[in-house]
């Protein structure tokens, strides 16, 4: 990754990942009143949203979009979607090795001479900042339960991920102090 940042001091490093939301209710503690039960509202069907999102993880910036499956197709959509918002930059991509990371999406990336990739660890989803941002956004959106609409849901997240800046050490943190320091002077 040093190697990225002194080959290409504008390049921007993103760390991508994709989530799912249900309207469903899920799993948790509440506390009520003696003998008042709380009412769980659940949704009949198992509406959904499928997020794809990428973190700048030296801006903070979010980029994503709701896409309607998780697979290579989509993320080469995605791909797209950030070469085009991000005109004339190298784009070094760090994300998990999901299925649909492989294959079409790797040879997609091997053809466009802006992007590189690399792979987090495997069974490390704790490294990857995009997990934090999930986890961020949804405890700002709120409980999931709280949305009647999937439109809803799917405009709270939106605006959550574009209106919010995700700051992370993570470079600092994983990367050798020596090297942090030249890449930022």
């Amino acid at each position: 990754m040093s190697d990225f940042r002194q080959d290409h001091p504008d390049g921007v490093i993103l760390a991508l990942d994709q989530m799912s939301a249900y309207l469903q209710a899920t799993l948790t503690r509440v506390w009520s009143p003696i003998g008042q039960t709380p009412i769980v509202w659940v949704s009949p069907q198992r509406d959904h949203l499928h997020f794809y999102g990428a973190l700048d993880v030296l801006s903070g910036q979010e980029m994503a979009l709701s896409l309607p499956k998780l697979d290579a197709e989509h993320t080469i959509h995605f791909l797209e979607h950030i070469l085009s918002c991000l005109p004339g930059r190298m784009i070094l991509i760090v994300w998990d090795r999901a299925p649909w990371h492989k294959g079409q999406a790797r040879q997609f990336i091997e053809q466009h001479p802006r992007l590189d990739m690399l792979y987090f660890p495997a069974g490390c989803p704790d490294l990857n900042p995009q997990e934090h941002v999930w986890k961020l956004t949804r405890e700002a959106v709120g409980h999931l339960v709280n949305y009647r609409h999937i439109g809803d849901l799917r405009g709270a997240f939106h605006a959550h991920l574009e209106n919010t800046p995700f700051r992370f050490d993570w470079i600092e943190k994983y990367l050798p102090l020596t090297l942090c320091h030249s890449v930022f002077i």
